[in-house]
């Protein structure tokens, strides 16, 4: 059954109402403007409101106005009830946004046949406004879902590389946290801040385990020697980050949409390597010409590179890793992303150590 709530100053209208509706609905009736509003916001809600236009102290038109600044009662339809020689007060009240009118003095079919309707039109109205917030708490959860599903499924790509190089530990997550560590520093830099924005960070974060992807198609013999690399074998070990650009590029194309994280882990992999100087690979590019996602993930890749162990080198001391990365400034790196990595030098550290994965942390022989 459905609830009105009445409201008039004079008796004997709230009667007259009150016995027409009350046989057909949940009546409740008051006799001022402020005891309708206490009313409409407890419960049982009111589905609609029979209002009295001409009111002492607050007339209906404040009432509404009340009504509709507060998020509780503003979707609850008001019939204005007026009397019947006032069509300027029918006129303001719905240019106000009445949902109709009754006029004084009543008559009985009227008035049953106009709250009908407003209370149909009302049930319809939240059967379709349950039914929409049904709809998007299903589109959250499988939105939410495919998400979990992406990120782990970039893990598991991530992690392909990582198999085939099995001391590389937790490289996919320190990197990670490395390069959100410099986004973060760097989203308020004028040089940065337009694409550093807070969605394109977590779509680089996100992007950032798939840089190394390429090294699936290094040879073992040259991927896994236990010594350094002949100049021919570096020659194939550097084809990892085109192949890793290639790979992802096959994957974009093979996508009926574009997805937006497969483009910049395109771009990451195909030029983390590059130098800020032109000397890097795999196309020599300088200076602002390489992708900002790529600028930061070449300085996260190499600081993790110094700390780590592998069986052809011993991890850097802390201070020695520190001053490769301060002389790498403008010839390797971006000036201001390493300027950004002295900023959070604390939480590169602690980075390195809560995922150390069982490797020897960082050690430190002074003070950093």
């Amino acid at each position: 059954m459905a609830t009105l709530l009445i409201v008039d100053d004079a008796p004997e209208n709230l009667s007259v109402l009150s016995g027409l509706l009350s046989p057909l609905y949940r009546v409740r009736a008051v006799n001022s403007g402020q005891r309708a509003l206490q009313a409409a916001a407890s419960q049982p809600r009111p589905d609609l409101i029979l209002l009295d236009v001409m009111m002492p102290e607050m007339d209906g038109y404040q009432v509404l106005g009340h009504l509709q600044a507060n998020p509780a009662t503003t979707d609850i339809p008001v019939i204005f009830v007026t009397a019947l020689d006032n069509s300027g007060a029918e006129e303001r009240g719905l240019a106000l946004g009445v949902a109709d009118y009754i006029t004084k003095p009543i008559r009985p079919s009227i008035v049953l046949a106009r709250v009908r309707a407003q209370i149909e039109l009302k049930a319809a109205r939240d059967l379709l406004r349950d039914h929409n917030r049904s709809l998007q708490r299903e589109i959250d959860r499988r939105m939410a879902e495919n998400l979990q599903i992406q990120d782990v499924s970039i893990r598991a790509l991530g992690r392909l590389a990582e198999i085939r190089d099995p001391e590389t530990g937790n490289h996919l997550r320190r990197t990670q946290g490395y390069v959100r560590t410099l986004a973060m520093q760097l989203r308020f830099h004028p040089r940065f801040a337009a694409f550093l924005t807070a969605h394109n960070i977590e779509v680089l974060v996100k992007s950032a385990p798939l840089h190394d992807i390429g090294k699936v198609g290094i040879p073992d013999h040259i991927l896994l020697k236990p010594g350094q690399l002949t100049a021919d074998e570096w020659v194939i070990m550097k084809t990892h980050s085109r192949l890793g650009y290639l790979a992802i590029e096959q994957a974009e194309q093979d996508a009926e949409h574009r997805i937006e994280f497969l483009s910049m882990a395109k771009e990451i992999a195909h030029y983390h390597h590059e130098k800020w100087d032109g000397s890097g690979y795999p196309d020599g590019l300088a200076g602002d010409v390489i992708p900002i996602s790529a600028r930061l993930m070449a300085l996260a890749d190499v600081f993790d590179a110094l700390l780590a162990h592998r069986v052809y080198k011993a991890g850097l001391p802390v201070e020695d890793a520190l001053q490769i990365i301060r002389a790498g400034r403008s010839s390797h790196f971006d000036p201001d992303v390493v300027d950004a990595f002295f900023a959070r030098q604390n939480v590169f550290l602690a980075i390195a150590a809560q995922h150390a994965a069982g490797e020897n942390p960082p050690t430190s022989g002074a003070k950093s």
